[in-house]
């Protein structure tokens, strides 16, 4: 992470539930004032104060009574880690296009600012207007992993909002959690209201029409006018629990089984789905966003002007949940990206280009978009970046073209594993000869340092195994010395956290020793090679990721405890919370043996049963089944489909996910052969 100077927890750990002075008396009392008076003579006294000022480019503001809606978009995290966030500037755009609706942003303060805030009485507020939380309709907070459930909590508490659902009235904004870490909300359960499943550009748009016609029907003389609170925010819930893809937490309940595994989820409340399925944004050429991205006013992680090439990926890395809950695979047209990266960089001022997806290589028409944009911009300082290729799929042309103006620094490829069999295991098909022969393409053509990615604690996986890793290495660095004293080569490994919606999901979780004893080895092999270098994660930050990441709705007292015991920033070496966090397992009898580190059966139920990302629940475990047999599964966009589930129902083509790009026939593998593929809409019954 970005950082700042350590800070020791003790002495800033500020109080909990303190409230705002702005507290609304009631919706009369609109507009709700700026924070931004009592804000800015305080800044001086932080680190990084411009994090906190606005005024970026390309940044929206709407007159707050000129608004039906108002949404606060948050990623839970700095300024410096969120501000570049696709998701968050999507949505952004999407709303603050609608006449009847405004949206604004917000992000964690850092503790300096935290501990002034809470001395001075400051809600958490928006950075365009530096308006309180608590003055929103609708908290869009995207979780793109699990270490942010402690500052949503923060969030919420120190913007004036309580932090159980159970405490908030129809005054109260709706709190609303997306993003990958959502497809498993559970442990968030009592914290957040809903949460979306998928893609977030249509339904964000669906949910913005409940909320401004129910805004409406509590108007005087409106349909909802005296009605109960209570009863109110029940109709609200309700209505937001019909729109596809959004699953409203207190309408559901576990049920348990007497050895304390999980039975089933079920719905408590008429007319809720049995299964809440995705959304999937089926055409990105009809979204086409953002074209206005917001240029930062301070350092942020990533500096560049970035465009979504493709959505989704069907290479089946069987430890990849982003690859499994993004499928199927939609492509941008060649000519579309040209035209959002042209008039990307004139508007912006940026000089690197992101061509992003999850596997950016793996578009159909790499070659021609690389091409096409280095035409375009050499000769000019502007660059191209094409973020953790694969390794097959990382040619001397496109390096070449990448590299056009001269800038060649280092490469990152990332083969999870280092032997063939635990590669095979993870469905990683990428052999040890197309690394080498990547490496060697890559140092012979000027670059100097390749970055190789690796994770220890892998199902399967062996002494041999991880050894297995130093030696690639070693062999990967012999490539780079022939070519160049000079040449560097970086190991970074770190340890492996089963997630949901993987064939994965079922696997037990290595525990910090034996994760250390693992990096051991590896260190104890190379140590007689002085220019490779190793950069490890410190094994005991996997703990509350796995945690979080499979737990059920009796982890929440624990991030509850955790929160009030002064975690937040899990994620950070700066924050050290890993004690607090076992401090409030203790308290609240968590027991990570039983979340973490056992394996589960096919019979017990997953906390996440109920939420549908597409993936049918006996391919998964068939998947499973052949990761433990070292059976491998080819791409599904070049071979025949194997039934995973996700395609039926949409209408896209196979491969390209555009009309005209080449395109193969589905023809299911595991069906007998059949050319269609059924529907199942009978998967989203209703409940009671």
């Amino acid at each position: 992470m970005l950082g700042t100077a350590p800070v020791s927890l003790a002495s800033t750990i500020p109080a909990r539930g303190a409230r705002a002075p702005y507290r609304r008396p009631g919706r009369e009392a609109l507009p709700a004032p700026s924070c931004w008076s009592v804000l800015e003579p305080l800044l001086p006294k932080v680190r990084k104060p411009v994090q906190y000022v606005g005024g970026e480019h390309n940044q929206h503001v709407t007159a707050w009574e000129a608004a039906e809606t108002r949404w606060l978009l948050c990623y839970p995290d700095t300024y410096e880690v969120g501000q570049p966030n696709q998701g968050i500037q999507i949505l952004y755009e999407l709303l603050n296009e609608r006449p009847t609706a405004l949206a604004e942003r917000a992000y964690a303060p850092w503790v300096d600012l935290e501990e002034l805030q809470r001395e001075h009485a400051i809600p958490t507020f928006s950075l365009e207007t530096h308006r309180p939380l608590w003055a929103f309709d609708v908290f869009g907070v995207t979780l793109p992993h699990e270490l942010g459930h402690t500052n949503l909590l923060n969030l919420l508490d120190l913007g004036g909002v309580p932090h159980r659902s159970v405490g908030r009235s129809t005054e109260d904004p709706i709190v609303l959690v997306g993003g990958h870490a959502a497809f498993n909300p559970e442990p968030l359960a009592p914290f957040i209201d809903a949460a979306v499943m998928g893609d977030g550009e249509q339904v964000t748009l669906e949910i913005d029409e409940v909320v401004r016609a129910f805004k409406r029907e509590r108007e005087p003389a409106g349909p909802l006018e005296g009605c109960d609170d209570a009863e109110a925010r029940h109709e609200l819930l309700r209505r937001l629990a019909a729109v596809e893809g959004v699953y409203v937490p207190a309408f559901y309940a576990p049920r348990y089984r007497d050895d304390g595994r999980l039975q089933r989820t079920v719905p408590t409340e008429p007319g809720v789905p049995a299964l809440v399925p995705k959304r999937t944004i089926q055409d990105l050429e009809e979204w086409q966003y953002p074209r206005k991205q917001i240029v930062p006013m301070t350092e942020t992680v990533h500096e560049r002007f970035s465009v979504e090439i493709f959505r989704g990926c069907t290479r089946g890395c069987r430890f990849c949940q982003a690859g499994m809950i993004t499928r199927p695979v939609r492509e941008r047209r060649p000519e579309t990206v040209q035209r959002l990266v042209e008039e990307g960089v004139a508007d912006t001022g940026f000089n690197e280009v992101g061509l992003l997806s999850l596997s950016s290589a793996d578009h159909s028409a790499i070659g021609p978009i690389a091409r096409d944009l280095a035409d375009a911009y050499e000769g000019t300082t502007t660059s191209l970046s094409l973020p953790s290729p694969r390794v097959d799929a990382f040619n001397v042309t496109l390096s070449n073209e990448l590299a056009r103006n001269g800038r060649r620094t280092g490469l990152t490829f990332a083969p999870e594993a280092g032997s063939e069999r635990l590669r095979a295991v993870i469905n990683k098909m990428v052999s040890e000869a197309d690394l080498l022969r990547t490496a060697e393409v890559a140092f012979a053509e000027g670059w100097r340092h390749i970055k190789l990615y690796f994770m220890v604690g892998l199902p399967t996986e062996t002494d041999e195994d991880v050894l297995a890793i130093a030696e690639l290495g070693i062999r990967t660095y012999e490539i780079a010395r022939r070519h160049g004293h000079a040449n560097k080569v970086t190991l970074s490994v770190g340890g492996f956290v089963p997630k949901p919606h993987t064939p994965f999901q079922w696997a037990a979780q290595d525990p910090p020793d034996e994760i250390r004893r693992k990096l051991s080895l590896i260190r104890h092999a190379i140590k007689d090679h002085r220019g490779i270098k190793v950069r490890t994660n410190d094994p005991e930050e996997g703990v509350i990721e796995g945690l979080l990441a499979r737990g059920d709705r009796r982890v929440a007292p624990a991030i509850e405890r955790a929160w009030q015991l002064g975690a937040r920033f899990d994620g950070w070496h700066e924050m050290p919370t890993l004690e607090l966090w076992r401090q409030a397992m203790a308290e609240t009898g968590v027991d990570l043996d039983w979340f973490s580190y056992r394996e589960r059966d096919q019979h017990e139920a997953l906390p996440w049963d109920h939420l549908d990302s597409g993936l049918d629940a006996g391919w998964l475990w068939e998947d499973w089944q052949d990761a433990q047999a070292d059976q491998q599964l080819d791409d599904c966009r070049w071979s025949a489909c194997y039934d995973c589930g996700v395609c039926p129902g949409l209408s896209i083509e196979h491969d390209t996910g555009y009309t005209g790009g080449f395109s193969l026939p589905v023809v299911p593998s595991r069906l007998g052969g059949s050319d269609e593929l059924p529907s199942t809409p009978e998967r989203y019954a209703s409940g009671p």
